[in-house]
């Protein structure tokens, strides 16, 4: 690991990993900890527990904002645990001269999304820091929530399970970095930005067996994926030509060279479903406007332990490893 942090320490990939294993892992080390989960599992099984600090740039972006971010963030690490959201607190650092109008706008949508979630905020903290520390605003959402469906673990995925996402990938990830870098390439590009507990719920309610679920947030699906073959010493083999891609998110990874498997989502997750559940899983999905693509894009084998196959529709095969390097800094 580097003597100094650099924002590679942020992506979500390996640096990352080195990062919270050799600093956080070595002071914190204890058993939750270590099973490396969405959200802690606490209280004998009964409540799930997370916590996330947002720091997007820029704070507005198409079809959302650092405060829609902040709830579907926190609300879907609990979610991904199979847990409902219910409690949640907020902290906000805010740049002195940030205008109220922006605020507001902030707020309400996190109380448009604490509604869907049927969740509550009900602790706070606000700091207003003088012009130039902190760019504009900075949110920190931790959350509380009733686990109503256990066992939902990453280290338990076998070879009786099949590898889902819910819809197309790298939507924010594209998003952000249009609006980063003020390129306007008139399409209907927007975040994927989005609570996920209604389509989790969807799943349980209908008596899906469920393994895993990750939202694949930064370092995206190619993260999640490398981090569940390591955790369940498992090899997981993915049919490139499976994976939903817009036509949007294509063009900006040809135009710029970017992986679509490697950009940052905020209401896609990944599923790892016993094979008798996975097509049901997926008929119940498709029941969702925003999981319309919902797929099956791979399975679990033993092949490879602790690895990740991308298999292509030219018959190839190559490693797909986990993201490295400063991809796009303050993505969420």
């Amino acid at each position: 690991m580097t003597k100094t942090i650099t924002l590679a320490h942020g992506n979500g990939g390996q640096e990352n990993n080195e990062l919270i294993k050799e600093v956080f892992y070595e002071a914190f080390k204890n058993d939750i900890l270590e099973k490396s989960e969405d959200a802690a599992i606490i209280e004998n099984g009964k409540l799930a527990f997370s916590t996330d600090s947002f720091t997007v740039s820029p704070i507005f972006f198409n079809d959302a904002n650092i405060g829609k971010l902040a709830i579907c963030g926190t609300c879907n690490d609990l979610a991904m645990m199979g847990a409902k959201p219910k409690y949640l607190t907020c902290s906000v650092i805010i740049e002195e001269g940030f205008e109220v109008e922006q605020l507001k706008t902030i707020v309400n949508s996190m109380k448009k999304e604490l509604k869907k979630n049927e969740a509550t905020i009900v602790s706070g903290d606000t700091k207003v820091v003088p012009k130039g520390t902190v760019d504009k605003i900075f949110i920190n959402t931790t959350g509380i929530g009733e686990v109503i469906y256990s066992g939902i673990s990453s280290n338990n995925i076998t070879e009786n399970d099949l590898i889902l996402v819910n819809r197309d990938i790298g939507a924010h990830g594209a998003t952000i970095f249009t609006a980063r870098e003020g390129i306007d390439i008139h399409s209907n590009l927007k975040s994927d930005c989005n609570s996920l507990f209604p389509q989790v719920k969807a799943l349980i309610d209908n008596g899906i067996k469920i393994t895993a679920l990750r939202d694949a947030t930064r370092g995206g699906v190619s993260a999640v994926l490398n981090e569940w073959a390591k955790q369940s010493n498992i090899c997981i083999e993915v049919d490139e030509e499976k994976i939903p891609v817009s036509d949007e998110v294509k063009g900006i990874c040809e135009m710029l060279g970017f992986e679509a498997t490697n950009l940052a989502n905020e209401g896609t997750f990944v599923l790892a479903i016993h094979k008798k559940f996975a097509f049901r899983a997926i008929e119940i999905l498709h029941k969702f406007p925003e999981a319309l693509n919902a797929s099956i894009i791979g399975k679990v084998t033993d092949q490879y332990p602790q690895k990740v196959i991308l298999n292509s529709s030219w018959g190839t095969k190559r490693f797909l490893d986990t993201p490295t390097g400063e991809l796009l800094p303050r993505i969420c």
